[in-house]
């Protein structure tokens, strides 16, 4: 018997062993990655009424998700596993959530808070978390999730209709750049009393946080935050979105703000502003800084932009409208004149608003067409009707210029008040009564009637004058031919005068020329006899002057030849030595022919009584040319001019 058993021990190992294996396969659940397991308890304790999801351990499904792997001790008889596979978000789509467990959501809100149970994957920390059953307030962006389909309903593109909802609300939502979106929130407190929108709340990201929005205290209904372009998560069971327009400030224009929601009312126009208030942007009021030109996003659904022209504007009071249409409410005014004449007149006024005070001229007036209707057309139009019933029709007319400076200034210092620049003020079209403007034309027609037949009387008279211009143009050619017969004899006779008024002159001339030639050669000849005289004489005196000077000089020679000797000899000796040098020369007698008894006699004694006794004045002289000979006294040689004057040359 231990034998046999022994012999059997493998076999029942074995069998023991292949029955474990196969107890625990069938306790063996496998989970794939790409898919989890819900787990359904068949027995234990009963769930808590109103709950589905067991989270203890209860009988029911169970909140703890199977994921991938092997799972043991799964009895079959125990529990029941249903593979499901993983909530899969396209990329450019949302998916939105509705919880079938959970605390009932309270009466105040209409989306389940959003509580952090990791994208609702772990299902155990919503219900503990006190999470709440049905549409979820967070969402599921692009990805994928383990969630537990039993707990959690999961709604994408492709199932949106059966939620009532277009596979397009569960895509990004995206603005484009030339857009602005207008944001409704479908949950949150109740909109203060006296609001239009719900007021600015910070942290929720532009409405992609909704318990962020709720939790700061964000309203339900029409928000005064915009969304700018881009692409943004919104779950649309929270939010709604509108897309609009940029609102376009356009060149030479301004935004004026009115904005009807934002921060308290707080006026910062000043005290000597009484027509109006101004406020700083952001609170409700007529912001004091306008808009410039350009795109701007912003919520026209609770604040009013007014287009303010800040260049010059034109307004007519006539029967055409400018292209911004302010006027086209204006129509030509209708005035009296002082002779009860009902006459109208097309203005044109020219108005200009500053940037800075375009804010003061909206919280005045309210709009640019308020501003025509109730500040322009009243001041303008009373103004023209007062000045002119202080005219009649014709001075009205007469004096346009004046009326039309008078118009500018007053309408200038009116609308001063209102903040508005008055540029200029024109007068246009006067349509004046036709009976007036009649008897004007009459007389105007008669004036001009007059005029044309003086200008005819003009004419007759010029035609006239143009008659005996023309008879006389006629004959203008046998007056002009006689005139030249005439101008030409002249002209023979006046050449025939010159010509002997010319041979006479000729004559004359040459006369003269001769006459002047004669005297000239006469001059000229006197000239030259008178020029050959004076060298003549001037050649005799230099001739002279230079003998003089020579004898001079031989004078002076001698008489320092004298000096000498008077010196060296004595004036008895030497004179006696030249006296018999003298004679010597002269070759006379020694001897003399008259001998003197008187030995008391000199030498001049002897020779006067020779003189005396031969009868002459004179003692004739060899060829030396020597005529008289005066002796000197012995005195005379001490001075050698002296002795050079008793030399008298011949013809001296």
């Amino acid at each position: 018997m231990l034998n046999t058993l022994f012999h059997h021990l493998p076999l029942l190992a074995a069998g023991v062993s292949f029955a474990a294996v196969v107890l625990i396969l069938l306790s063996t659940v496998v989970i794939t990655e790409n898919e989890s397991g819900i787990v359904i308890k068949r027995f234990g304790s009963e769930l808590p009424p109103g709950r589905q999801i067991a989270v203890n351990g209860e009988a029911g499904v169970q909140a703890v998700l199977l994921s991938p792997g092997w799972h043991f001790g799964m009895w079959r008889w125990k529990y029941k596993v249903n593979k499901v596979p993983l909530v899969d978000v396209p990329a450019g789509q949302i998916a939105l959530v509705v919880a079938n467990d959970g605390a009932p959501i309270p009466s105040e809100r209409v989306l389940a808070r959003d509580v952090d149970c990791d994208n609702f994957q772990d299902a155990v920390a919503f219900l503990r978390a006190g999470g709440e059953k049905g549409r979820q307030l967070a969402i599921l962006t692009a990805g994928r999730y383990r969630i537990n389909p039993a707990l959690f309903d999961v709604v994408t593109a492709r199932r949106a209709h059966a939620y009532g909802l277009h596979a397009h609300q569960l895509s990004v939502f995206s603005v484009p750049s030339d857009k602005v979106g207008i944001v409704t929130c479908l949950d949150g407190a109740p909109i203060r009393s006296g609001d239009l929108a719900g007021p600015l709340v910070p942290h929720h990201d532009s409405f992609q946080h909704g318990q962020a929005f709720v939790d700061a205290g964000g309203s339900r209904g029409l928000q005064e935050q915009v969304l700018l372009s881009g692409a943004w998560n919104l779950n649309p069971w929270f939010a709604t979105v509108e897309l609009i327009d940029l609102t376009e400030i356009p060149i030479g224009y301004v935004g004026v703000i009115v904005s009807y929601v934002g921060a308290e009312h707080l006026d910062v126009s000043g005290d000597a502003f009484t027509h109006g208030d101004l406020v700083e942007r952001g609170r409700k009021g007529v912001w004091v800084e306008p808009l410039l030109p350009g795109k701007h996003p912003l919520n026209t659904e609770v604040m009013k932009i007014e287009l303010v022209p800040t260049t010059n504007i034109v307004l007519n009071w006539a029967d055409r409208a400018e292209l911004h249409h302010y006027d086209q409410s204006l129509s030509a005014i209708t005035v009296r004149s002082l002779d009860g004449f009902s006459f109208k007149l097309d203005v044109s006024a020219i108005i200009h608003i500053s940037v800075k005070n375009a804010p003061r001229v909206i919280s005045r007036v309210g709009s640019m067409q308020n501003l025509v209707d109730h500040v322009l057309q009243p001041t303008v139009g009373n103004y023209f009707r007062n000045s002119a019933q202080q005219s009649t029709v014709l001075e009205f007319l007469g004096a346009r210029s004046q009326r039309q400076r008078e118009a500018y200034l007053h309408i200038r210092a009116a609308i001063a008040a209102y903040d508005v620049e008055c540029i200029d003020t024109l007068i246009g079209d006067i349509t004046a009564p036709p009976e007036l403007m009649k008897t004007q034309t009459d007389r105007k027609i008669a004036d001009e009637l007059q005029r044309t037949y003086d200008v005819q009387r003009e004419a007759q008279v010029r035609r006239q004058a143009l008659e005996r211009e023309t008879a006389a143009a006629n004959m203008q050619a046998e007056v002009v031919r006689s005139e030249q017969m005439v101008r030409i004899h002249e002209q023979n006779a006046a050449s025939q005068l010159a010509q002997a008024r010319g041979e006479a002159e000729s004559t004359r001339v040459r006369s003269q020329m001769e006459a002047d030639m004669r005297r000239i050669t006469a001059a000229a000849a006197a000239e030259a006899e008178r020029i050959a005289a004076a060298a003549d004489a001037d050649s005799i005196r230099l001739r002279g002057d230079a003998n003089a000077a020579a004898e001079c000089a031989r004078g002076n020679a001698v008489a320092q030849s004298y000096q000498a000797g008077i010196l060296a000899l004595g004036d008895t000796s030497f004179t006696a030595i030249q006296l018999a040098s003298i004679l010597g020369d002269a070759r006379v007698k020694l001897v003399p022919d008259v001998v003197l008894g008187n030995a008391g006699h000199g030498l001049a004694d002897v020779l006067l009584a020779r003189m005396a006794g031969a009868g002459i004045g004179s003692v004739p002289s060899s060829a030396a040319g020597i005529e008289e000979i005066a002796v000197p006294t012995p005195a005379a040689y001490r001075n050698g001019a002296a002795l050079a004057a008793t030399i008298k040359p011949h013809g001296g």
